[in-house]
């Protein structure tokens, strides 16, 4: 066989095994369309500053609860969660906690959950009700079943925690971003970003992280 004939198939070969492995490469690394719609949103939405507009959603035990009703407390904590997802629940003790550690003082947790029960039934209505009554919620759980507050704040994920301080009657966004440093094991979290930011605000100290990019899972958007 003619020895050009063999290199240029050769190169060919080797041509098309680089174009597969970029295009696997791409398939693996490169975010999907949904991925990237919610990083639009995220970036989209309130910034560290903004003033948060009023908004009201209803709460697991059937009343309409507003920001406005937070009017006099220092902030608060809002926290879009879920219950189906494994980042939600593994958070889910440490919301707890911070709700326990600052509603006291003045900063109240509020957890809104955007989540589709299209897409994932454990976050319905009725079972948003059995997971707050089963873990002994003692702060408000909103379903945002429109998704409009989850897009107003640029909410991508779950959880995904936005830190609001109360000055002159508005609330502005101090801190957004994750919890903690360590997603799947409590005790081993290394940075306490909400209750840094939250303690600072309390004591009249300035924020020193005022975000960190949120882990979690992707909010699934309805149509």
């Amino acid at each position: 066989m003619n020895t050009k004939f063999i290199k240029m198939k050769l190169i060919l070969w080797i041509s098309l095994i680089a174009v597969t492995g970029v295009a696997s490469f791409a398939s693996i690394h490169l975010p999907s369309k949904k991925d990237g719609k919610s990083e639009i949103l995220q970036a989209g939405g309130y910034q560290i500053g903004d003033v948060v507009g009023n908004f009201s959603l209803k709460n697991v035990d059937g009343r309409m609860i507003s920001l406005s009703d937070f009017n006099a407390s220092k902030g608060i904590i809002v926290v879009f969660t879920s219950n189906h997802c494994p980042f939600a629940k593994a958070y889910e003790d440490r919301i707890i906690a911070l709700n326990n550690k600052y509603a006291s003082q003045g900063f109240p947790v509020v957890a809104i959950n955007p989540s589709d029960p299209g897409t994932h039934m454990d976050d319905s209505f009725e079972k948003m009700k059995e997971r707050a009554s089963s873990k002994g919620y003692n702060f408000p759980y909103l379903a945002d079943e429109s998704q409009a507050i989850a897009k107003a704040f640029g909410a991508a994920r779950t959880p995904q925690v936005y830190v609001l301080s109360k000055s002159n009657g508005k609330f502005t966004v101090r801190y957004m971003g994750m919890l903690d440093d360590n997603p799947q094991d409590p005790a081993g979290a290394s940075k306490f970003y909400v209750d840094e930011a939250v303690s600072n605000l309390i004591s009249g100290k300035p924020v020193v992280t005022m975000s960190t990019k949120p882990i979690g899972c992707a909010i699934k958007w309805k149509n």
